[in-house]
């Protein structure tokens, strides 16, 4: 039976000059990986594990608040998104609470003070993601054989970028938990999934489970990546998924 898991990046020859076959080696996978999944996960990215654990740790505490305290953190108009904490409609078929951040400086941000080193971890993990995307901008710009930089001056303006923290109401006997089926209409998307994981990947009409794996960031290639290289007939695959924990897109 064929393996379903979604393909394995160690990046860690990326932050070396001395390792061009794991480079080599590492891109290779990434190519195949974007070409039949659209999906893999990436290990040894630099993101330290202490600062994701962190991060999902304060979410779980922050979204254990009363709803008073949650909703003070409420954005008001003018944000492209909504920023700051939120909870889907009554009627929608989404069911959670989110809290939604764009860059550090961004003025549209509401970040919470409680607990009270909340925001420095959000900020912080922001900006390694910030690194990581510009990374992942570079290889994937190589696998498509674009002009030099051409992903980077494409997607220049990097004041959009937005990571959201995500609680999952429990489900119920009437209805489930998580996130409807869809497609990221964005360049790039990660995923840090907690020990609960729930991540799906759907290829060839199959749902493909994402096992949670400690440390490591999920990449997902989004709609605007989508391409068909016509002379070397090279496919980005874009895949639906459903239900994640993290998210910043790129």
């Amino acid at each position: 039976m064929e393996n379903l898991d979604i393909p394995t990046v160690d990046f860690s020859p990326f932050f070396t000059d001395s390792d061009e076959d794991g480079k080599k080696n590492a891109v290779g996978i990434i190519k195949e990986a974007c070409s039949n999944y659209g999906f893999f996960q990436i290990f040894n990215h630099g993101i330290p594990r202490d600062l994701i654990n962190r991060a999902l740790k304060f979410s779980g505490t922050f979204f254990a608040l009363p709803d008073e305290e949650k909703v003070k953190y409420i954005r008001g108009l003018g944000a492209p998104l909504p920023a700051g904490y939120n909870k889907q409609p009554e009627h929608s078929a989404d069911k959670n609470e989110y809290l939604l951040m764009f860059p550090p400086r961004s003025t549209f941000n509401v970040l919470p003070s409680n607990p009270p080193e909340f925001r420095e971890v959000l900020e912080e993990l922001f900006t390694y993601f910030a690194r990581t995307g510009e990374l992942i901008e570079r290889i994937l710009n190589d696998c498509l054989g674009l002009p030099p930089n051409f992903l980077k001056e494409f997607n220049n303006d990097r004041s959009w970028d937005f990571m959201v923290a995500l609680r999952y109401f429990p489900a119920t006997g009437t209805e489930n938990n998580g996130l409807s089926e869809h497609e990221d209409g964005n360049c790039v998307t990660f995923v840090i999934q907690d020990e609960v994981g729930g991540l799906e990947v759907r290829k060839d009409g199959e749902w493909i489970p994402v096992i949670p794996a400690e440390g490591s960031v999920v990449v997902n290639i989004g709609d605007v990546i989508q391409v068909h290289n016509l002379k070397t007939g090279f496919i980005f695959r874009r895949m639906r998924y459903k239900y994640t924990i993290f998210i910043n897109a790129f």
